[in-house]
Formats: structure tokens, C-alpha cells, sequence
């Protein structure tokens, strides 16, 4: 195993990685500004406003994406599989 094809694999699980986490952690930014925002205008400081909604809105986006992240999990998976028979 040279050491460019270490690199070229840490690279593709590194972009695997942050494509499957990346709608996610996306959606709980979005969710945490829009809240922040909204609790800066009223001056509601409530922790339990910002915790719930990001767990919703994270747990319905994975829940949506899953099956799309498993696709790309899977073709990882595969393609490394495939790298290890050709050594």
C-alpha cells in the first residue's frame, strides 16, 4: 500500500463522513440561528427552546436522509472491499 493510496482513502472517508453528517449538523445550524434570533428579539432565554427543537429537527432530517446516507455508506463500503481484494 503506497502512501498515496492512504491518502486517497483517509479522503474519501473524511468526504463520506461530512456527506452523510453534513444535512444534519446543516439543519441543526439553521435551526439553532433561527432560534437564537428569535429568542434575541423577545428576550426569551429559555434553554429548553433551543435544545427540543434542534433534537426534532436533527432526528427528522435523519430519519429522511437515511436512506440516501446508506447508499453512500454502502458504496464506501464496497469500494473499500474492492481496494482490499486488489492488494
Amino acid at each position: 500500500m503506497t502512501p498515496e493510496s492512504v491518502v486517497e482513502i483517509g479522503q474519501m472517508a473524511l468526504k463520506t463522513t461530512l456527506m452523510v453528517a453534513g444535512p444534519m449538523l446543516l439543519a441543526g445550524l439553521v435551526v439553532g440561528l433561527a432560534i437564537s434570533i428569535v429568542q434575541a428579539a423577545t428576550q426569551v432565554n429559555e434553554m429548553t427552546m433551543t435544545f427540543v427543537p434542534k433534537i426534532v429537527i436533527v432526528f427528522l432530517v435523519m430519519v429522511f436522509s437515511l436512506p440516501w446516507a446508506i447508499g453512500h455508506l454502502t458504496g464506501f463500503t464496497r469500494d473499500m472491499f474492492e481496494r482490499l481484494g486488489q492488494m
